[in-house]
C-alpha cells in the first residue's frame, strides 16, 4: 500500500467529545511529511477555523473545508466553489420563515450572518467559523457576494426539522445534515469526495493512494472516494456499512492510533 493523503473529518473524528486535538498530532503529521505523506482535515468548518485551530503546522497541511467547497494547500486556495445566487437567496428567505432557525453564509473572507437573540447559535458560528460578520440584511449580502456554503442551524433537531424544511431544495442544491444541530447548503454535486479528487489532481496523486476518516453522513462520498476508507466506531450506522474498515472512536484516538498501526510509527 503506498498511501500519500490522510483526510480526515474533524468533528467526531479527530476531535474528542471535548473538541479537543488529540496529544502527539502535530507529531504524527511531521514524520508523515517526512514520508511524503500529506495530512487534511476534511470538515464543513471554514478554511480560517481549520488553519487557525492547526496552528504551528497549518502551512504543511491541505484543507478540504465548506464540506468540500473550498480546497486549499496550505495558505493557497485551489478552489472555491459557489453556489447559484438565486438558490442562496431562496435558502435565506426560507429560514426567515422556520422558528428557531437560523443560518450563516460562507464567503470567500469568512462567514456572516444576521443579528440573533440565540445564545446557541451564536456559540455554535463561533465554533464552526472563527472569522464570522454581523451584517444587517444577510439576504441582500448575499445578492452581491459569492456563497459556497449556506449552513442552516436547528438546535438538536437537524434531521427532524430542516431536512423535510429543505425537502424541496434537493433538486437543486447539495443537502448534508453535519451534525445534530446543522444542516448544510452547497452546490450540486458538491462534497469532500469531490473534494479529494481535486486535491489528488493538485497533489498528482490518485484517489486510490488516499486514506480517508469520517463518522456522519456528510463524510459518505469521502470514504467512497477513496482507496482504504474508516469509519469510526462512534460513527453513523450507515457510514460504518460503507466504509472498509472500523476504527476505535474519536475519544479512543481512533485516527492516530490507526495510522500508527497501519504506518509502523511509535507514539512519541
Amino acid at each position: 500500500m503506498s498511501i500519500k493523503l490522510i483526510a480526515a473529518d474533524m468533528d467526531g473524528t479527530l476531535l474528542d467529545s471535548q473538541k479537543r486535538l488529540p496529544e502527539g498530532l502535530f507529531s504524527l503529521i511531521h514524520t508523515l511529511r517526512e514520508r511524503g505523506v500529506r495530512f487534511a482535515p476534511a470538515s464543513g468548518r471554514q478554511y480560517y477555523t481549520l488553519y487557525e485551530q492547526f496552528g504551528e503546522i497549518a502551512d504543511e497541511l491541505v484543507y478540504i473545508c465548506e464540506n468540500g467547497a473550498v480546497v486549499c494547500d496550505g495558505a493557497r486556495m485551489i478552489s472555491f466553489e459557489a453556489m447559484p445566487t438565486d438558490e442562496v437567496c431562496r435558502s435565506i428567505e426560507l429560514v426567515r420563515t422556520l422558528p428557531g432557525v437560523e443560518a450563516i453564509v460562507s464567503a470567500r473572507h469568512g462567514g456572516f450572518y444576521e443579528t440573533s437573540d440565540d445564545p446557541a447559535f451564536l456559540a455554535n458560528a463561533a465554533q464552526y467559523s472563527v472569522r464570522r460578520t454581523q451584517v444587517p440584511d444577510l439576504l441582500e449580502f448575499c445578492r452581491h457576494e459569492p456563497v459556497c456554503k449556506v449552513a442552516v442551524y436547528c438546535k438538536g433537531r437537524a434531521e427532524e426539522v430542516l431536512l423535510p424544511a429543505f425537502h424541496a431544495f434537493a433538486e437543486t442544491s447539495q443537502l448534508v445534515v453535519s451534525g445534530a444541530d446543522w444542516m448544510d447548503l452547497t452546490r450540486p454535486g458538491m462534497n469532500k469526495g469531490l473534494a479529494i479528487g481535486a486535491l489528488c489532481k493538485s497533489l498528482h496523486i490518485t484517489p486510490d493512494e488516499c486514506m480517508a476518516f469520517g463518522d456522519y453522513m456528510n463524510d459518505l462520498e469521502l470514504l467512497q472516494a477513496v482507496g482504504e476508507s474508516y469509519a469510526m466506531a462512534n460513527g453513523h450506522e450507515t457510514l460504518k456499512k460503507a466504509a472498509k474498515y472500523i476504527c476505535p472512536s474519536n475519544d479512543e484516538d481512533g485516527v492516530c492510533r490507526t495510522i500508527r498501526q497501519v504506518f509502523g510509527i511509535d507514539k512519541a
